[in-house]
C-alpha cells in the first residue's frame, strides 16, 4: 500500500465536500468539481447532478493516479428529506466520521429524526458499500459507492 495514502484521503474528504472546500472550474461539461492538494498528492471529487447524482473521487501523487472511488447517490423519498437537508444530514456524520481518521470501516450515526449508516467491506486497496439516512425506519436516501488502488 502507498505510504500515507488513506491518511490523505481522510483529510482531503475532510476539507473538500464535507469541509465546504473551494469549488473548482468543471473538469468535464457541468461537473461540480472540488479539489484539495497536501505536498506531492492531488485530490479531485467531479460529479454530475444535485439530487440524484453520480461521481469520482481520485487520488494522484506526483502526478500519477493511485486511486478513486465513483458513487451513485440518490433521494428515495422525496415527500420525507430533500437534497438540502441529506446533504446536511451527511456532513454532520462524514464530519465525526473523519475525525476518528477514517473513511471505511462501517459507521453510525444519529440526531434527532435522522439516521445516518454506512456499511462498506473491504479496504483502502479495494472496497464498495453503501450509505443511508434512514427517518423513522424508512430509507430516504442511499448512495452506493466503490474504488481502490490503480496500478499501471
Amino acid at each position: 500500500m502507498i505510504e500515507g495514502l488513506e491518511q490523505f484521503i481522510v483529510e482531503a474528504k475532510a476539507a473538500a465536500y464535507v469541509g465546504g472546500g473551494a469549488t473548482l472550474p468543471s473538469s468535464r461539461t457541468n461537473t461540480h468539481d472540488i479539489g484539495f492538494e497536501r505536498d506531492n498528492w492531488t485530490y479531485l471529487d467531479s460529479y454530475l447532478g444535485g439530487t440524484d447524482f453520480i461521481g469520482q473521487e481520485a487520488v494522484w501523487l506526483t502526478g500519477q493516479p493511485v486511486w478513486a472511488m465513483n458513487y451513485y447517490g440518490r433521494i428515495l423519498r422525496a415527500d420525507l428529506i430533500d437534497a438540502d437537508v441529506a446533504g446536511h444530514v451527511i456532513k454532520q456524520a462524514l464530519s465525526e466520521m473523519y475525525l476518528q481518521g477514517r473513511f471505511l470501516g462501517g459507521f453510525e450515526w444519529r440526531k434527532a429524526a435522522h439516521s445516518y449508516e454506512d456499511e462498506n467491506r473491504g479496504n483502502v486497496n479495494a472496497f464498495f458499500g453503501t450509505e443511508r439516512i434512514i427517518m423513522s425506519q424508512v430509507e430516504v436516501y442511499r448512495l452506493d459507492y466503490h474504488g481502490g488502488l490503480i496500478k499501471d
